[in-house]
Protein backbone atom coordinates (compact mmCIF):
# COMPACT_ATOMS: atom_id res chain seq x y z
CA UNK A 1 0.00 0.00 0.00
CA UNK A 2 1.78 3.56 -1.13
CA UNK A 3 0.77 5.92 1.81
CA UNK A 4 0.66 9.05 -0.10
CA UNK A 5 -1.32 7.69 -2.95
CA UNK A 6 -3.94 11.08 -4.17
CA UNK A 7 -1.87 13.49 -2.45
CA UNK A 8 0.68 15.91 -3.49
CA UNK A 9 4.01 17.73 -2.18
CA UNK A 10 6.92 20.44 -3.44
CA UNK A 11 10.47 19.36 -2.26
CA UNK A 12 12.51 22.81 -2.42
CA UNK A 13 16.34 21.68 -3.35
CA UNK A 14 15.10 18.78 -4.83
CA UNK A 15 17.60 17.88 -7.52
CA UNK A 16 20.64 16.13 -6.01
CA UNK A 17 21.59 14.81 -1.83
CA UNK A 18 18.84 14.23 0.41
CA UNK A 19 16.60 16.79 -1.79
CA UNK A 20 16.40 14.22 -4.53
CA UNK A 21 16.14 11.44 -2.47
CA UNK A 22 12.75 12.81 -0.56
CA UNK A 23 11.11 13.67 -3.51
CA UNK A 24 11.59 10.28 -5.33
CA UNK A 25 10.60 8.72 -1.59
CA UNK A 26 7.63 10.49 -1.82
CA UNK A 27 6.54 9.48 -5.27
CA UNK A 28 7.20 5.92 -4.52
CA UNK A 29 4.18 6.58 -1.62
CA UNK A 30 2.40 7.76 -4.86
CA UNK A 31 2.20 11.74 -4.24
CA UNK A 32 2.58 13.82 -7.33
CA UNK A 33 5.87 15.90 -6.25
CA UNK A 34 7.44 18.91 -7.77
CA UNK A 35 10.85 20.10 -7.07
CA UNK A 36 12.82 23.11 -7.30
CA UNK A 37 16.38 23.75 -7.71
CA UNK A 38 18.83 27.12 -8.00
CA UNK A 39 21.44 25.64 -10.86
CA UNK A 40 21.51 22.29 -12.64
CA UNK A 41 18.44 21.66 -14.95
CA UNK A 42 19.44 18.52 -15.79
CA UNK A 43 20.19 16.55 -12.23
CA UNK A 44 16.08 18.12 -11.27
CA UNK A 45 14.83 16.71 -14.42
CA UNK A 46 16.46 13.35 -13.89
CA UNK A 47 14.82 13.57 -10.20
CA UNK A 48 11.21 14.23 -12.36
CA UNK A 49 12.25 10.91 -14.12
CA UNK A 50 12.71 8.98 -11.51
CA UNK A 51 10.07 10.09 -9.81
CA UNK A 52 7.63 10.01 -13.00
CA UNK A 53 8.88 5.98 -13.31
CA UNK A 54 6.39 5.52 -10.14
CA UNK A 55 3.58 6.79 -12.19
CA UNK A 56 3.02 10.26 -10.41
CA UNK A 57 3.01 13.17 -11.92
CA UNK A 58 6.56 14.85 -11.25
CA UNK A 59 8.11 18.44 -12.30
CA UNK A 60 10.54 20.92 -11.60
CA UNK A 61 10.55 24.27 -11.30
CA UNK A 62 13.95 26.90 -11.15
CA UNK A 63 14.30 29.18 -8.42
CA UNK A 64 16.98 31.10 -6.83
CA UNK A 65 15.99 30.35 -3.16
CA UNK A 66 17.72 34.38 -1.93
CA UNK A 67 14.82 35.84 -3.39
CA UNK A 68 11.85 35.86 -1.95
CA UNK A 69 9.92 36.46 -4.87
CA UNK A 70 11.19 33.57 -6.79
CA UNK A 71 10.35 31.68 -3.99
CA UNK A 72 6.82 32.97 -4.35
CA UNK A 73 6.46 32.42 -7.66
CA UNK A 74 7.84 28.37 -7.15
CA UNK A 75 5.44 27.91 -5.02
CA UNK A 76 2.43 29.37 -6.95
CA UNK A 77 3.71 27.27 -10.31
CA UNK A 78 4.05 24.25 -7.96
CA UNK A 79 0.04 25.02 -6.56
CA UNK A 80 -1.23 25.59 -10.21
CA UNK A 81 0.49 21.73 -11.38
CA UNK A 82 -0.50 20.07 -8.67
CA UNK A 83 -3.78 21.79 -7.98
CA UNK A 84 -2.94 21.73 -4.97
CA UNK A 85 0.51 21.26 -2.00
CA UNK A 86 -0.57 18.72 0.52
CA UNK A 87 2.92 18.61 2.00
CA UNK A 88 6.03 21.33 2.00
CA UNK A 89 9.57 20.34 2.33
CA UNK A 90 11.66 22.85 3.09
CA UNK A 91 14.89 20.87 2.24
CA UNK A 92 17.38 23.49 0.33
CA UNK A 93 20.71 24.57 2.10
CA UNK A 94 24.21 26.11 1.72
CA UNK A 95 26.77 25.50 3.79
CA UNK A 96 29.15 28.60 4.68
CA UNK A 97 31.73 26.37 7.14
CA UNK A 98 34.83 28.71 9.10
CA UNK A 99 35.82 30.39 12.05
CA UNK A 100 33.67 33.08 12.64
CA UNK A 101 36.08 35.81 12.24
CA UNK A 102 36.57 34.64 8.30
CA UNK A 103 32.81 34.32 7.85
CA UNK A 104 31.89 37.49 5.42
CA UNK A 105 28.27 39.52 5.79
CA UNK A 106 27.61 38.19 2.03
CA UNK A 107 27.84 34.34 4.06
CA UNK A 108 25.36 35.37 6.98
CA UNK A 109 22.83 36.80 4.54
CA UNK A 110 23.05 34.41 2.06
CA UNK A 111 22.86 31.34 4.75
CA UNK A 112 19.85 32.79 6.97
CA UNK A 113 18.02 34.11 3.08
CA UNK A 114 18.18 30.09 1.95
CA UNK A 115 17.53 28.52 5.47
CA UNK A 116 15.39 31.12 7.25
CA UNK A 117 13.79 33.60 5.01
CA UNK A 118 12.78 31.10 2.01
CA UNK A 119 11.10 28.83 4.92
CA UNK A 120 9.15 31.41 6.13
CA UNK A 121 8.09 33.29 2.57
CA UNK A 122 7.54 29.44 1.43
CA UNK A 123 5.18 27.97 4.36
CA UNK A 124 2.87 31.43 3.72
CA UNK A 125 2.93 31.02 -0.10
CA UNK A 126 1.44 27.70 0.72
CA UNK A 127 -0.99 28.08 3.26
CA UNK A 128 -3.10 29.32 0.93
CA UNK A 129 -2.91 25.92 -1.44
CA UNK A 130 -3.02 23.69 1.96
CA UNK A 131 -5.81 22.02 3.24
CA UNK A 132 -6.44 20.46 6.96
CA UNK A 133 -4.30 17.50 7.06
CA UNK A 134 -1.43 19.31 5.38
CA UNK A 135 2.23 18.96 6.37
CA UNK A 136 5.29 21.23 6.29
CA UNK A 137 8.28 19.19 6.76
CA UNK A 138 12.14 21.26 7.38
CA UNK A 139 14.78 20.01 7.16
CA UNK A 140 17.19 21.56 9.78
CA UNK A 141 20.56 19.62 11.21
CA UNK A 142 21.65 18.04 14.19
CA UNK A 143 24.01 20.82 14.52
CA UNK A 144 21.47 22.91 15.92
CA UNK A 145 21.19 21.02 19.02
CA UNK A 146 25.16 20.36 19.63
CA UNK A 147 28.04 21.58 17.82
CA UNK A 148 30.76 19.44 18.19
CA UNK A 149 33.46 20.55 16.32
CA UNK A 150 34.29 24.56 15.36
CA UNK A 151 33.66 26.14 12.21
CA UNK A 152 30.33 25.86 12.55
CA UNK A 153 28.45 28.79 13.87
CA UNK A 154 26.71 30.34 11.29
CA UNK A 155 25.23 27.07 9.64
CA UNK A 156 23.97 26.32 13.75
CA UNK A 157 22.57 29.51 13.82
CA UNK A 158 20.53 29.30 10.90
CA UNK A 159 19.23 25.67 11.74
CA UNK A 160 18.54 26.89 14.96
CA UNK A 161 15.88 29.50 13.85
CA UNK A 162 13.74 26.37 12.58
CA UNK A 163 12.83 25.13 16.00
CA UNK A 164 11.31 27.93 17.19
CA UNK A 165 9.74 28.49 13.74
CA UNK A 166 8.30 25.41 13.51
CA UNK A 167 7.09 25.50 17.26
CA UNK A 168 4.96 28.49 16.69
CA UNK A 169 4.07 26.94 13.37
CA UNK A 170 2.34 24.07 15.61
CA UNK A 171 0.31 26.62 17.85
CA UNK A 172 -0.45 28.60 14.53
CA UNK A 173 -1.49 25.58 12.17
CA UNK A 174 -2.44 23.04 14.32
CA UNK A 175 -5.96 23.61 15.00
CA UNK A 176 -6.50 24.08 11.41
CA UNK A 177 -5.24 20.80 11.38
CA UNK A 178 -2.13 21.38 9.71
CA UNK A 179 1.21 19.59 10.98
CA UNK A 180 4.57 21.64 11.53
CA UNK A 181 7.91 19.04 12.08
CA UNK A 182 11.55 19.42 11.90
CA UNK A 183 13.70 16.71 10.82
CA UNK A 184 17.48 16.83 11.93
CA UNK A 185 19.65 15.05 9.72
CA UNK A 186 23.30 14.17 11.07
CA UNK A 187 26.31 13.04 8.52
CA UNK A 188 24.41 12.07 5.45
CA UNK A 189 26.41 11.28 2.13
CA UNK A 190 25.56 13.96 0.03
CA UNK A 191 27.82 15.83 -2.28
CA UNK A 192 27.63 18.93 0.18
CA UNK A 193 29.18 16.10 2.92
CA UNK A 194 30.44 13.15 1.07
CA UNK A 195 31.42 10.10 3.23
CA UNK A 196 34.80 9.85 1.74
CA UNK A 197 35.80 13.68 2.80
CA UNK A 198 39.24 14.18 4.41
CA UNK A 199 37.29 15.17 7.51
CA UNK A 200 34.90 12.08 7.71
CA UNK A 201 36.18 9.84 9.77
CA UNK A 202 36.16 12.60 12.13
CA UNK A 203 32.54 12.83 11.89
CA UNK A 204 32.05 8.43 11.89
CA UNK A 205 33.96 8.98 15.48
CA UNK A 206 31.42 10.28 17.14
CA UNK A 207 28.25 8.28 15.76
CA UNK A 208 27.72 5.38 17.75
CA UNK A 209 26.73 3.25 14.32
CA UNK A 210 29.95 4.36 12.92
CA UNK A 211 28.73 5.78 10.13
CA UNK A 212 27.22 8.28 7.59
CA UNK A 213 23.46 8.18 6.69
CA UNK A 214 22.07 7.28 3.45
CA UNK A 215 20.28 10.52 1.68
CA UNK A 216 17.30 7.53 1.71
CA UNK A 217 16.98 6.92 5.45
CA UNK A 218 16.59 10.62 6.20
CA UNK A 219 14.00 10.14 3.26
CA UNK A 220 11.99 7.29 4.56
CA UNK A 221 11.55 9.63 7.77
CA UNK A 222 10.30 12.26 5.79
CA UNK A 223 8.02 9.99 4.02
CA UNK A 224 6.72 9.10 7.51
CA UNK A 225 6.27 12.08 8.74
CA UNK A 226 4.13 13.18 5.51
CA UNK A 227 1.35 9.81 5.77
CA UNK A 228 -0.41 8.58 8.11
CA UNK A 229 2.07 7.41 11.04
CA UNK A 230 3.00 11.47 10.90
CA UNK A 231 -0.44 12.86 11.46
CA UNK A 232 0.09 12.89 15.35
CA UNK A 233 3.41 14.53 15.32
CA UNK A 234 3.47 18.02 15.31
CA UNK A 235 5.59 21.46 16.89
CA UNK A 236 9.05 18.85 17.77
CA UNK A 237 12.41 18.17 15.97
CA UNK A 238 13.35 14.28 14.79
CA UNK A 239 17.05 13.82 14.71
CA UNK A 240 17.99 10.89 12.22
CA UNK A 241 21.55 11.03 12.71
CA UNK A 242 22.98 7.62 14.05
CA UNK A 243 23.11 8.83 17.60
CA UNK A 244 25.12 11.54 17.57
CA UNK A 245 24.14 13.69 19.47
CA UNK A 246 23.12 11.21 22.31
Amino acid sequence: MRTLEGRTALVTGGSRGIGAAIATRLAAEGADVVVTYSASEARALQVVEASRSHGVVAHAVRADLRDPDQVEAAVARAASMLGRIDVLVNNAGILAHGPIDELTLDDFTDTMAVHVRAVFVAVRATLPHMQTGGRIISIGSNLAERVPAPGFSLYAMSKSALVGFTRGLARDLGPRGINAVLVHPGSTDTDMNPADAEHADDERAVIPLGRYAATEEIAATVAHLAGPGGAYVNGTAVVVDGGANA
